[in-house]
């Protein structure tokens, strides 16, 4: 039997210190002692299908063979997907649809693809989205809509508009800042129900965006992205940075995985 459920929310392309500007309801949290607060660093390459795969693996890019945003094909090692189902647990994700490719089919098609109920399947309640501009707000709702029907031990919720606004007026931008304060806003209306319901919540993000917008090398604007605990029972350690790498072995511990 699994010890707790998990939440796992990724902001794509949320930079950590635009994170701690933006980000008041989570901050707030964090200053009240209801959340712990770690700068996480992400591993190279800063893209997102490769860091979807290292998020949910724990495996570097170069033993996960996900070297590229290019590489549409399933993923060859364990994930916490996997670990849960064989535990007799449900998963569950709300998100882009690079997830869909990486744990369950590939390559993805919108028809028959986009909204996912298979208990055979690694990602057992899906649905999936494939434009940057589906709406944060959407994402949630779908998110909302499969925990509310089928309370799945492990949720992922991944959502796009902050990545795709830093691209288009990079992370200097009013309209960046805007995005990462929107999903703030999003975060605090919906969260708290789900913390009701016994969901442990964990906000991070793949990677960050630099001044350019762009992301994928080694800047700090690339790696570091912020990491946001909202649990009680589970003490992070008193290092200040944290390595993206230990999120995934984090999450099984919580949720009392081998």
């Amino acid at each position: 039997m699994l010890k707790n459920k998990v939440v796992l929310i990724i902001l794509d392309g949320c930079r950590y210190d635009v994170a701690m500007k933006q980000m008041g309801f989570l901050n707030s949290l964090v200053e009240h002692k209801q959340a712990q607060l770690k700068k996480m660093v992400a591993e190279m390459p800063s893209n997102s299908r490769p860091l979807y795969e290292v998020i949910m693996t724990g495996q570097p890019m170069y033993k996960n063979e996900i070297y590229t945003n290019l590489v549409v094909q399933q993923s060859k090692e364990l994930s916490i997907f996997e670990l849960v189902k064989q535990a007799g647990g449900t998963t569950g994700v709300a998100g882009y649809f690079w997830m869909s490719e990486l744990y369950n089919r590939a390559p993805y098609n919108i028809l028959t693809d986009r909204i996912q109920h298979d208990e055979a399947k690694l990602i057992q309640h899906g649905i999936f989205y494939s434009e940057d501009t589906y709406p944060d707000s959407h994402v949630f709702a779908d998110a909302n809509s499969i925990i509310s029907t089928y309370e799945p031990d492990f949720m992922v919720v991944h959502s796009m508009n902050i990545d795709d606004i830093g691209h288009k007026y990079t992370a200097l931008s009013r309209e960046y800042m805007t995005q990462v304060n929107i999903a703030d806003t999003i975060i605090g209306t919906i969260v708290p129900k789900w913390q009701k319901m016994g969901y442990q919540i964990i906000v991070t993000a793949d990677h960050g965006m630099d001044d350019y917008g762009l992301h994928g090398g080694s800047l700090p604007q690339h790696r570091e992205v912020p990491f946001y605990l909202l649990n009680n029972t589970t003490e992070l350690s008193k290092e200040t940075e944290i390595s993206q790498l230990q999120l995934m072995p984090m999450i099984t511990e919580i949720m009392g995985l081998t």
